[in-house]
């Protein structure tokens, strides 16, 4: 998402859904039993939109906002409903953080490498819906909102493999801090990074309106601290494959993948600690569809 449109200015404007289902308990690297956590599955369809403009060709600006459906099927400890031990899903669908970014991408006329700073704003919803005993039915980590406000530190290099760029690859990185919390709860600092490969057709036909694209993900956060935080199951690290296939017609582009985690490693209660809960909910695969226009 950090690439720039290559003109000299103008618009851009992409709405992305995302779709993941976290339904297996994780402890270090291996599956959990489901019992270790009172957690038992979080179904969640995030919808995105987003922009970009290019004040020139050395500066721009971004732009993204989710919203998040969520389901959270967990176990009730006595605060919520009273029925301590008994299992109930809540729902909700509310707005997730605004990310604003500046970047600049006057390194090269190519514009093939650029660096960006920006801000995560606490614009999610950060509380939750209560039980009818006041207890949050959700918990904090959980939110669409951290709470928080955070400073973005990024940046993304591209380039082509073969003389004539038709396979070309990318490189980008971002790194998350959270600079200023509220209600005693600070997410932990995290590291995004992504390697992809692209294959332009050319002139074939209908294929050189395809692209198709191979990713290798990578993220690595930091637990959670704080009295409303976890700090014991939360923190991760993972790696995960991501085949997607770009579709291009004149300013209209269509981009969907599926990412396949192919390590995973979570942070996870043990010992005595664990007697309350142990581990984190993973998903099997995660699945984007984004539809994007340049104006």
């Amino acid at each position: 998402m950090m690439m720039p449109v290559d003109t000299d200015s103008g618009w851009s404007v992409w709405a992305r859904y995302s779709y993941l289902d976290q339904n297996q308990n994780f402890e270090g690297t291996s599956k959990a039993p489901a019992s270790d956590n009172k957690d038992k599955e979080i179904k969640t369809s995030f919808f995105t939109v987003g922009g970009q403009y290019m004040i020139n060709r050395n500066w721009s600006v971004m732009a993204e906002l989710p919203m998040f459906n969520r389901s959270l099927t967990t176990t009730d400890d006595g605060s919520v409903s009273g029925a301590a031990g008994s299992v109930y899903t809540a729902h909700m669908f509310d707005m997730g953080d605004l990310v604003i970014q500046g970047m600049y991408t006057g390194f090269f006329s190519d514009l093939s490498t650029g660096i960006s700073l920006g801000l995560k704003l606490p614009t999610g919803n950060y509380s939750g819906p209560t039980g009818p005993l006041g207890g949050s039915q959700i918990d904090r980590d959980t939110l669409p909102g951290t709470g928080s406000t955070d400073v973005i530190l990024g940046g993304y290099h591209a380039g082509g493999i073969t003389a004539d760029h038709r396979l070309g690859y990318f490189l980008q990185a971002q790194y998350h801090i959270a600079i200023a919390t509220r209600n005693a709860y600070r997410p932990g600092n995290e590291l995004d990074a992504a390697v992809g490969l692209g294959y332009s057709w050319n002139k074939l036909g209908f294929l050189s309106r395809l692209t198709p694209v191979m990713q290798l993900l990578g993220s690595d956060r930091m637990a959670d601290s704080g009295a409303n935080s976890d700090p014991l199951n939360s923190g991760y690290a993972r790696l995960i494959v991501a085949p997607g296939l770009e579709l291009r017609f004149s300013s209209l582009k269509i981009f969907a993948d599926v990412e396949i985690p192919i390590y995973q490693w979570t942070n996870a209660a043990t010992g005595e600690a664990a007697q309350d809960t142990s581990g984190q909910l993973v998903a099997s695969a995660a699945y984007k569809v984004q539809v994007g226009y340049d104006f």
